[in-house]
């Protein structure tokens, strides 16, 4: 996917292990590496500010999307060129989604989940066919990943609800499996439009 954009929804906290923060450094000096433009949510703090810098360092591209009442409590991040402030957290999402041809989940709290959620329920939905890799750093994923499981065993998801993301060990294997990919299609897995169409 050389030359394709890829939004990361990640954490405005460092969280508790280190191993957090650095793939989210290796996730942003990769993608600058790989001429990928990141679409982040345009904090300074946490790991948001940890793959924005690493993808400057790295002289990548980067482009922020963060509304207006979070300015200052995710503090903006001055030194992203392409800051965009939009009137909303809705808005922020459609823009983000708009110009992501992926999706990378690092790890995060409340704010993370939500925009994961949202963005596989779109998938199933047939609004979009963008691959989702969620990048499970030292098992973090285990508990989104279980909530979906659940509702898939109690009847609330088909089993092909596990189709729309992939799990992808650490931030290395989900750059490799950037590399795998073209913009909206996995060429591993059949057409993709025809298996949500039968959800």
């Amino acid at each position: 996917m050389p030359g394709a954009s890829v939004a990361v929804f990640c954490g405005s906290r460092f969280g508790l292990d280190a191993r957090f923060a650095e793939a989210a450094r290796i996730i942003g000096a990769g993608l600058a590496r790989r001429r990928m433009t990141l679409i982040y949510g345009g904090g300074k703090v946490g790991l948001m500010g940890v793959v924005a810098d690493a993808a400057i360092a790295a002289s990548g591209a980067v482009s922020g999307v963060i509304p207006h009442f979070l300015k200052t409590r995710e503090v903006m991040h001055e030194g992203v060129e392409d800051l965009r402030v939009t009137d909303s957290m809705h808005s922020r999402k459609q823009l983000m989604f708009a110009e992501a041809d992926a999706f990378l989940v690092l790890p995060g709290g409340l704010g993370t989940f939500d925009e994961t959620f949202e963005i596989i329920t779109w998938r199933q939905l047939g609004l979009h066919d963008k691959p989702i890799l969620i990048v499970d750093i030292a098992g973090w994923a285990s508990m989104l990943v279980g909530a979906i499981d659940q509702a898939i065993r109690d009847g609330f998801a088909a089993e092909t609800a596990r189709r729309l993301f992939e799990v992808v060990p650490d931030a290395d294997a989900a750059l490799l499996r950037l590399d795998a990919l073209r913009p909206g299609l996995d060429p591993q897995t059949p057409d993709s439009a025809e298996t949500l169409g039968r959800l």
